[in-house]
């Protein structure tokens, strides 16, 4: 009962009409800002800090908790790094971050990464999606790289900004492009393509002293030491058998920003061994049923696609994120949960 998480002398219906009254409509700054806000609340567990409506509804890793149960009992500070994804038109803004949960260890904690997601109704939160990534080494990587690649925080001149469908498909290629990898897809890469996953650089990566850099023609698996063009050309990426609930939550015109929150399954058995495009008879992958939960931020500009940074986790094979309806949580559809 959401009663017990909160004082005996507070009911939920006087928590949600004593705060203050917050304005119908968030800026930038001001989206960005309550994010601040409630992160603050969930370090004190303080839900009544924030301003939500009586229908809010809040999920953690793919399940729906009550209102201060979950990362609001456990965290204990935010991190340094942040990358936002604020859509003013949808009045949604997103989140990666790194931050510290409560540890039985002689620091008395263990730093973690988040994707966070708040939507607004009517100025107050009606939607909180939190993705908690609960990897130490990771969260060290990505808190090491201090702040994002500049090129998140630069405005694309308005004469070239894209509309925001043209963003979502082409940020979408990336997922079509990888499901049944065939070397042979529209792959709408800009030369100076770079990608992040928690923290370690996927592609683009230099090749270690005394080994020689992997040739596409005769690699058995795709490296982080190719392009991401070539990565996807080499057709070594078939073993991912299904990208679905392909959710873009958020949008940032202005910056090229495209959020999404999706699911990687990789199906195991048969689907492990496949033809290149060159013809040659490979196995990869994983060797049971896997999926990876994913939030990931693409940086699309003149119809390509130019930065990608992720985090990502293990999670239940074929789960769903709670957002979705059952036959969308496992189409390869795109959704477009912007509302704009």
């Amino acid at each position: 009962m959401i009663r017990s998480l909160f004082p005996a002398t507070l009911t939920l219906g006087a928590l949600l009409v004593s705060v203050p009254a917050w304005s119908q409509s968030c800026d930038r700054a001001c989206l960005e800002g309550r994010v601040d806000t409630y992160l603050d609340a969930v370090i004190d567990n303080d839900p009544a800090a924030v301003s939500m409506t009586r229908d809010v509804r809040f999920t953690e890793n793919g399940v729906r908790l009550e209102i201060g149960d979950g990362l609001w009992r456990s965290m204990k500070s935010k991190g340094g790094y942040r990358l936002f994804v604020t859509d003013v038109p949808a009045q949604q803004v997103t989140l990666l971050t790194t931050i510290a949960e409560d540890d039985r260890t002689p620091q008395g904690s263990v730093p973690a990464l988040m994707a966070l997601r708040l939507k607004l109704d009517g100025g107050s939160v009606s939607e909180i999606e939190q993705m908690v990534v609960r990897d130490a080494a990771a969260a060290e990587r990505v808190e090491a790289m201090g702040r994002p690649h500049p090129m998140y925080l630069e405005s694309i001149p308005e004469g070239r900004r894209m509309s925001r469908r043209d963003m979502l498909e082409t940020a979408n290629k990336y997922f079509t492009g990888m499901q049944q990898n065939d070397g042979q897809g529209d792959y709408p890469f800009s030369a100076d393509c770079n990608r992040i996953e928690n923290g370690n650089q996927s592609t683009n990566a230099p090749t270690p002293a005394g080994q020689t850099r992997p040739d596409p023609a005769t690699a058995t698996g795709y490296s982080g030491q190719w392009t991401c063009l070539e990565q996807f050309e080499s057709g070594l990426l078939y073993f991912v058998t299904r990208i679905r609930d392909r959710r873009f939550v958020a949008l940032d015109e202005e910056r090229g920003l495209v959020f999404s929150f999706v699911f990687f399954d990789h199906a195991a058995g048969e689907t492990r061994t496949f033809r290149t495009p060159d013809g040659r008879t490979v196995t990869a992958g994983p060797a049971q049923p896997w999926t990876w939960g994913i939030a990931e931020i693409f940086r699309v500009e003149d119809q390509q696609i130019r930065q990608i940074e992720a985090i990502l986790h293990r999670v239940p094979y074929g789960m769903n994120a709670g957002w979705s309806s059952y036959e969308d949580g496992l189409s390869d559809r795109l959704l477009d949960h912007t509302g704009i």
